[in-house]
């Protein structure tokens, strides 16, 4: 690797960092109070900010394309043609990311004919050959084929993944090759689909490494291609000159009439008044703080001085001992470079003390570290507390089961207080391990993952990353404590006990100061309402049903799977005898080949850029006109995936605590405010068909004498989106308790009710389903199998005879373009940052949003307040009957015999009246039986 004593130049290919930074943000964008999203320029800033602090290059120089053609296009007009028009949010960033730039006082290079790709290149070269040791900061690939002794690849850190430096042996073993030039060998063979490079088709990367391991290079290939056998014979001989020309697009050409001028590159810090002025433009507050040392946070320096990330050398200084153990995350501010006091409270006296003050608290914060993320599986380590900002205190517990349970006891007041209000981060996590210790968390709570979720919902909702937004603070990565590989992970009982404590206390410091900020937040954006009353109480409800868990009969399970199994050989050998030879039906290739090349089906025979055809379940199903392998291979996939996905994995999640399934319901992952599932994921169990609903008959009460009662929802989203629209006809539908797809059917095709058929009215369930969330006219074709002409006129139907619905969704968008987010019946907000958006397919699919999220929302927040109210009813009336599944517009319980009627009663009447709809009965059917299938 590059020796100290060397100057270090980075060179930076700016648009390839941009674009990744606009991706990374894609999702979270990052917009002014003016409109203007700075997520590009603002990931592109924080990247060079990081690699200033901790590479400290000594010299750097930033390339850009210039847009113009160059000698590729002259080669092969078809260069890059492919690649979609660059997002306006892209264009907009540019000129920004060059005012930034120049005030940091780097120079930018760009000359028209060539890419960025060749200025770096060309630098490169000349500068190592002057002494530097050379890092090209890129995530591109093609670059690999400069790595020298003294010019590297540098990757900076992306979407949880650490920074990559590849040097010359890093390259090598990579790609599998002997010498670096290959690569634009590789390239050359396989292409590259952004690039639109065409290389030789049907060559994916591991061929073209055998090959160029083989051969050596493309040009001794094609001299001995009669060494080579069948289709890759074939192709290598007809397609050499494409090959030939795809390496000359893949080569980065060093010779640009370009000098590298090392005191012009020289870096000498930013032009802090005209940083602060772009800064303050983009409203970067927290990168003004950081860098122009204008801090409000109470940071540890020297007295007179002012803080500057180019210079900092922070006052808290991490012992040898600790140094290597800890990740520095800066530029934030981190546990370094902030005050703070936290103490190991391992002794009986200092428990006894803690809790004393503890109770003494109207909130205190508390966390747990455990040895395991399997709250059921887990050991308890250690639990820290906090009560006051920048102290906190951690109180490790012993592995010994007696022993442990002694110390958890001592603080067993304080956890079950009905007074004070117990602040954590994924609160549930820390109740459900707590109840393995037969700890119940009491209310009042307040947990800053849900409070955040509901602020911002379309951000990340882990402490670190919301420490980082609220408080500018990086806490400890738990990968610095214990790993970041799985495989050689260890507990975090292995760990010094030292180093759990600064870990384990920040974590209920930034959580206690986190919800300080938060809870101001929820009021200032009108959320009480929705925060305390639904999603709060919710996080009790989810914990007791999680630690309840579900029964399995494994017996069912194995059953369904062997007949699966059977099912399979039986489609297999069909399968295979119509292919007239055995294949591997689960190889894409294998079955394009198949299907298109020996079988020649006509049809939609397109290739992915692997360069092997597609054989997707659109593909297939379109094929089943044409031949009966197609159907074959869909009822395949359908029941391997029912056996390996559903019916062998929930064997597989048996839990060894009890003996039952315990799902985890995530309550901060969906934006419209649903529940989702994971382990298994119940959402997602097929019912469309009877081999898939068969799976929920392993589903069953947890003692004979029990049975399962389901309470679904009728037609709900229908029946919200009737109240919003106060839609006369469908109101009437539901009052009168008519079939509502009928109704609509009969209006569409106006024709009296008895005279619906059942073709007619899966039309107008589809069109009810489909159009009040904007399906577009082709869409409501494939899914009914009719025209396209045919489909527009059914939109414009039902249209003219639900007017009411389209001016509500007309009404909803028009308030979403003006206010840049929609709400629902409780207030939950959703932000749609494009919904005025010049392109017409982020547009589209904001528009969509906004008339689906109002919808599907007030059906989670109906649900969820149902779930609140039963649990409550239950734990007041002291009854047997629990709670167990959530899927969908469904709850199930596992209920004694003798608690039937009760709660079939009561069940129905709080679904019923949790959320009342305006002018619209909402109705819920009850079913019993001795599994989930014959309750449902």
């Amino acid at each position: 690797m590059a020796t100290t004593n060397k100057p270090k130049l980075f060179l930076l290919d700016a648009l390839a960092l941009i674009y990744r930074a606009h991706f990374a943000f894609i999702k979270n964008p990052r917009i002014t109070s003016k409109g203007l999203n700075t997520s590009a320029t603002l990931g592109f800033t924080n990247t060079l900010v990081e690699v200033i602090t901790k590479e400290k290059p000594s010299h750097i120089i930033v390339a850009f394309d210039t847009g113009a053609p160059t000698h590729r296009h002259t080669a092969f007009p078809a260069y890059k043609e492919h690649r979609p028009s660059q997002p306006e949010d892209i264009t907009v960033a540019i000129p920004y990311v060059k005012k930034i730039l120049k005030a940091f006082r780097i120079p930018v290079l760009l000359l028209e004919g060539y890419e960025a790709d060749d200025i770096i290149g060309t630098l490169a070269r000349q500068a190592a050959v002057q002494g530097f040791e050379v890092y090209m900061m890129t995530p591109d690939k093609d670059f690999a084929q400069l790595v020298d002794d003294h010019i590297y690849i540098y990757k900076p850190a992306f979407m949880g993944n650490g920074v990559a430096i590849l040097d010359r042996q890093a390259v090598l073993e990579k790609w599998g090759i002997s010498n670096v030039d290959q690569i634009r060998d590789l390239l050359a063979l396989q292409g590259d689909a952004v690039d639109n490079i065409p290389g030789i088709p049907s060559i994916g990367i591991k061929t073209a490494q055998k090959l160029i391991q083989q051969f050596g290079t493309l040009e001794n290939l094609l001299a001995n291609a009669d060494q080579l056998t069948g289709k890759l014979q074939e192709n290598v001989v007809k397609y050499a000159q494409q090959g030939i020309l795809s390496k000359e697009l893949a080569t980065i050409h060093t010779e640009v009439p370009i000098q590298f001028d090392a005191e012009e590159s020289r870096y000498q810090g930013p032009d802090p008044v005209a940083l602060k002025e772009i800064f303050q433009e983009l409203e970067f507050n927290s990168l003004t703080r950081r860098l122009l040392g204008e801090d409000n946070y109470n940071t540890k320096r020297t007295p007179g001085t002012q803080a500057n990330l180019f210079d900092f050398t922070p006052t808290d200084q991490p012992t040898a001992e600790t140094a290597s153990v800890y990740l520095d995350p800066a530029p934030f501010r981190n546990i370094y470079t902030t005050k703070h006091q936290y103490y190991l409270i391992d002794t009986p006296s200092l428990r006894q003390n803690l809790i004393n003050y503890l109770k003494l608290q109207d909130t205190f914060c508390f966390d747990t570290e455990t040895t395991s993320l399997d709250p059921y599986q887990a050991q308890l380590v250690g639990i820290s507390f906090a009560y006051y900002p920048g102290e906190a205190y951690y109180v490790p517990i012993p592995a010994e089961r007696k022993a442990a349970q002694a110390i958890i006891e001592e603080f067993r007041p304080l956890l079950e207080s009905t007074t004070q209000c117990k602040v954590g981060q994924n609160l549930k996590y820390d109740n459900l391990i707590l109840r393995t210790y037969g700890i119940e968390v009491a209310p009042p709570i307040f947990d800053t993952m849900v409070a955040h979720y509901l602020v911002a919902p379309d951000k990340p909702h882990n402490m670190n990353a919301i420490a980082e937004s609220y408080l500018n603070y990086a806490p400890i990565p738990i990968e610095a404590l214990i790993g970041s590989r799985k495989s050689t992970q260890k507990s975090m009982r292995m760990v010094d006990v030292e180093l759990v404590k600064e870990y384990a206390c920040e974590d209920a410091d930034i959580t206690l100061q986190l919800k300080r900020l938060l809870e101001l937040n929820i009021k200032q954006e009108n959320l009480s309402k929705l925060f305390y009353e639904i999603e709060i109480p919710l996080v009790q409800v989810l914990t007791a049903m999680e630690y309840q868990g579900v029964q399995i009969d494994t017996q069912v399970l194995r059953e369904i799977s062997v007949t699966l199994g059977t099912e399979l050989a039986a489609l297999e050998k069909e399968i295979h005898r119509l292919a007239g030879h055995a294949f591997n039906i689960s190889s894409p290739k294998q079955l394009g080949e198949i299907l298109f090349d020996k079988l020649k089906i006509a049809g939609n025979n397109k290739k992915t850029k692997s360069g092997q055809y597609a054989t997707g379940e659109l593909v297939l199903a379109d094929l089943t006109k044409d031949h009966p392998i197609a159907a074959n291979i869909l009822d395949y996939r359908e029941l391997q995936k029912l056996k390996s996905t559903y019916v062998d994995a929930l064997i597989d999640l048996i839990s060894p605590f009890d003996g039952k399934v315990h799902t985890s319901y995530n309550q901060t992952v969906v934006t419209t405010g649903r529940l989702s599932s994971t382990n298994p994921n119940l959402q997602n169990i097929p019912i469309r068909t009877e081999k898939g609903r068969a799976i929920r008959k392993a589903f069953v009460p947890s003692k004979p004498d029990h049975v399962l009662l389901s309470a679904d929802y009728s037609q709900i989203e229908l029946r919200i989106m009737a109240s919003f629209s106060q839609d006369e006809h469908m109101i009437e539908a539901f009052k009168a308790g008519k079939d509502i797809h009928t109704a609509t059917a009969s209006k569409l095709f106006k024709v009296p009710l008895e005279q619906v058929d059942e073709s007619m009215r899966r039309q107008a369930k589809t069109a009810n389903f489909g159009i009040i969330y904007g399906i577009s006219g082709f869409g409501l074709a494939q899914r009914l199998g009719i025209s396209r002409s045919e489909a527009i006129a059914t939109i414009q139907a039902y249209f003219q005879e639900f007017h009411a619905i389209k001016a509500y969704m007309d009404r909803v968008i028009g308030q979403a373009r003006e206010q840049g987010y929609v709400t629902t019946l409780m207030g939950r907000k959703r932000y749609l940052r494009d919904i005025n958006s010049r392109n017409s397919t982020l547009r589209g699919f904001d528009e969509r949003n906004a008339i689906n999220t109002p919808i599907q929302g007030t059906a989670a927040e109906m649900i969820k307040l149902a779930m609140v109210h039963i649990y409550e009813w239950l734990q007041k009336e002291k009854l047997q009957s629990k709670l167990i599944l959530q899927v969908h517009d469904e709850l199930v319980f596992d209920v004694p015999q003798h608690e039937i009627e009760i709660m079939r009663e009561h069940v129905a009447y709080f679904m019923k009246n949790s959320l009342p709809l305006a002018g619209v009965p909402v109705e819920v059917q009850i079913g019993l039986g001795k599994n989930w299938e014959e309750a449902h």
